[in-house]
């Protein structure tokens, strides 16, 4: 098994951030024909989808985790800054991981499927991404 870790930046602003380049680069470097890669996000505040990028997905993703978890004063969780406790319930509904399967040494995604982070903690703008694939 071979494992990355990287560093995201992804400021001050909820955001989905595609990782598929990085994940292809890492991939590329460990010379896997088939296995799984496994993607994962230490931390209690963001979460990994598999999702389709740039024609509007995005946004929506981030409106209705907005709709269903709305910033607002709701949270029992109340360090940070205003609604911040809806970010550590992120990752039940978004998950802070993610497997893909490696067919011939590529990404076995759909035409329009990317990893994605999913970060909507604005008071954390650094985050750490752990890349690690299991030949088989």
């Amino acid at each position: 098994m071979s494992s990355h870790e990287i560093e995201v930046r992804t400021g001050d602003k909820a955001v989905v951030h595609d990782l598929t380049a990085d994940a292809e680069k890492f991939l590329a470097e460990c010379d896997v024909e088939d296995g799984l890669l496994h993607v994962w996000v230490p931390h209690a505040t963001a979460g990994l989808a598999i999702i389709e990028t740039g024609a509007g997905s995005d946004d929506d993703l981030l409106a209705a985790i907005d709709d269903q978890l709305p910033r607002d004063g709701r949270w029992r969780h109340q360090h940070g800054s205003p609604g911040h406790g809806r970010d550590h319930v992120l990752p039940a509904f978004v998950p802070p991981y993610a497997t893909v399967p490696v067919l011939g040494g590529t990404l076995a995604l759909g035409t329009w499927q990317s990893i994605c982070l999913v970060d909507t903690n604005v008071d954390n703008p650094v985050r750490r991404v752990r890349f690690s694939v299991l030949a088989g």
